[in-house]
């Protein structure tokens, strides 16, 4: 057996009295051998607001950001930020995509696919020019998605001076972006300004589309997940036979435990036998973060463990991706995972430490009321795992005893992580087939543990 420490002064009277019925410290166990299914990286998926029009807002992080290795990057304000639709002496729409295809190619460049909100209406489609209103002609709103589909699915589409062919399938289009919300048209699901009208010319459109790749549509994109716009969206999309490629909502708290447990409820929702096939659509949160409102915090490390802890949730609950919010700040700082200058935040930090993991998600024994933690391996048998100390008080050290067992005896190097990319690396023998080590935790601190044999 081996057994080191990490040097870090930690004092008794620093812990906050805590009730053991409330309060459970964690003791991580990990058997090297207990695979427990793959472990989808649902983390590499960003999610970029309306933070300035007319600009390539994402020119200048588009290099850094490929460092997060992100899937998708989910773009707003496609029609109304990028000049795309006009109209000609004789009325009839022109499309010009020569905007949006450079912010395209930015997250082309970042290694990803490009994850498109179907919004907001053109002026020149508005029934009374309002960004949120109904279109005056439905047929016009339909081409306008149709022709979406074409130019960023194409098979016969070329971008960036080389993408296409499999950079082309499986892109995402969300039918709006918080329909339910004042801000952005409050629509309805039971009629009146109805969503389901929106959805259904949207779904027709992307089905007239020709010589297309395999791409995804889908919705309903609330502010949280609700049951009536959930089973109000599917019982329209059966009955029309309309496409729904995966279901798609936002969700923002500082309690992890909010996120799983609207997962479950989504899961009761569609319990019915009937709606098998829509149980099994891909779940997406297509925004998510520590306050739906400008919080600072967010930008601290309580916003960098709160990412880390949140995942570890999620993970459990099978979602496909979630998309943090946002990629950017715009002038003024918000939620940006970088400053409008291009300068990571602790939230960028936490999102590259969680890429250590590899596809294989081992179990993990012992987690704790705060201290919780992902384990997997990788290539060539090397064990990951990020380990985080969330705590919204800011205010709990804990020293977490961890042990890796059923290990091959021999030498192992283990390289230590923390959020500031401070590393240490030791080479230690083991004979007994265990590593036991003690890790010293300060509040909302994360750590990821890269253990690989030697040969």
């Amino acid at each position: 057996m081996v057994s080191f420490f990490i040097l870090n002064f930690i004092s008794t009277n620093q812990i906050p009295f805590l009730s053991r019925a409330f309060y459970q410290k964690a003791n991580l166990v990990i058997d090297a051998k207990d695979f427990v299914g793959p472990l989808q990286h649902n983390w590499q998926a960003l999610a970029q607001g309306g933070e300035e029009s007319g600009v390539r807002m994402l020119e200048n992080v588009s290099l850094p950001a490929s460092a997060l290795a992100p899937r998708y990057i989910r773009l707003d304000h496609i029609y109304d930020f990028y000049n795309v639709v006009s109209r000609d002496s004789n009325n009839q729409l022109q499309f010009n995509w020569t905007e949006l295809d450079a912010t395209v190619c930015d997250i082309y460049r970042m290694g990803a696919k490009p994850f498109f909100v179907l919004g907001y209406m053109p002026p020149t489609l508005s029934s009374d020019g309002s960004l949120i209103s109904t279109p005056k002609d439905w047929s016009e709103w339909s081409l306008l998605v149709q022709k979406t589909v074409e130019r960023y699915s194409g098979l016969d589409t070329r971008l960036c001076g080389g993408v296409y062919a499999d950079w082309l399938k499986d892109i995402y289009y969300e039918v709006w972006n918080e329909p339910d919300l004042e801000g952005f048209g409050k629509w309805s699901i039971y009629g009146g300004k109805d969503y389901r009208a929106l959805y259904y010319y949207s779904a027709k459109g992307a089905m007239a589309a020709q010589n297309v790749n395999h791409y995804l549509i889908g919705g309903p994109v609330t502010t949280r997940p609700y049951r009536n716009w959930f089973l109000g969206l599917i019982n329209y999309t059966k009955q029309q036979n309309l496409p729904l490629d995966f279901i798609s909502w936002h969700h923002y708290s500082t309690d992890t435990n909010d996120f799983s447990n609207e997962l479950r409820n989504i899961g009761s929702w569609l319990s019915d036998p009937t709606l098998k096939k829509y149980r099994e659509l891909p779940k997406i949160i297509s925004e998510w973060g520590y306050d739906s409102n400008r919080n600072p915090i967010a930008d601290t490390n309580v916003g960098a463990a709160h990412t880390v802890a949140t995942i570890r949730d999620l993970i459990d609950q099978k979602v496909e991706m979630a998309f943090a919010f946002e990629l950017k700040d715009g002038l003024n700082p918000s939620w940006g995972i970088f400053t409008y200058e291009g300068q990571p935040k602790p939230r960028f930090y936490a999102l590259k430490l969680l890429n250590v993991l590899g596809r294989h998600r081992l179990a993990v024994q012992g987690e704790g009321s705060i201290v919780k933690a992902i384990a997997s391996t990788g290539a060539a048998g090397r064990i990951s795992l990020v380990v985080v100390n969330y705590d919204p008080t800011n205010s709990r050290m804990e020293a977490v005893p961890l042990t890796i067992n059923n290990l091959a005896n021999g030498t192992y190097r283990i390289v230590q992580t923390d959020l500031q990319e401070q590393q240490m690396t030791e080479d230690v023998m083991i004979q007994t087939g265990e590593i036991k080590r003690m890790l010293l935790l300060n509040p909302n601190q994360v750590v990821s543990l890269e253990i690989s044999q030697l040969q």
